[in-house]
């Protein structure tokens, strides 16, 4: 794990910003979602994988405005 030097303060609703040029480096764009994962005492930030908004699916997923869903559930709610 590098050491960015970059240091931030958590503000009164728990949200701290990632600066732009760590945004950059990682390929996270405005609205990117992301995983938090605790690690002992490391938080760990990863990019989210795309998957089914109904079940959660990583497999055979089509996007719809903006959204992934599954070709599963797409049969399913075409019944």
């Amino acid at each position: 794990m590098r050491n960015t030097g970059v240091r931030k303060t958590i503000d009164d609703l728990g949200r701290i910003v990632l600066p732009k040029e760590i945004r950059k480096s990682l390929g996270f764009e405005i609205r990117s979602s992301v995983e938090l994962y605790v690690d002992g005492e490391s938080l760990i930030i990863t990019k989210s994988r795309n998957s089914c908004v109904i079940c959660g699916s990583n497999d055979d997923l089509t996007e719809y405005k903006d959204k992934c869903i599954c070709q599963k559930c797409i049969n399913d709610l075409k019944k």
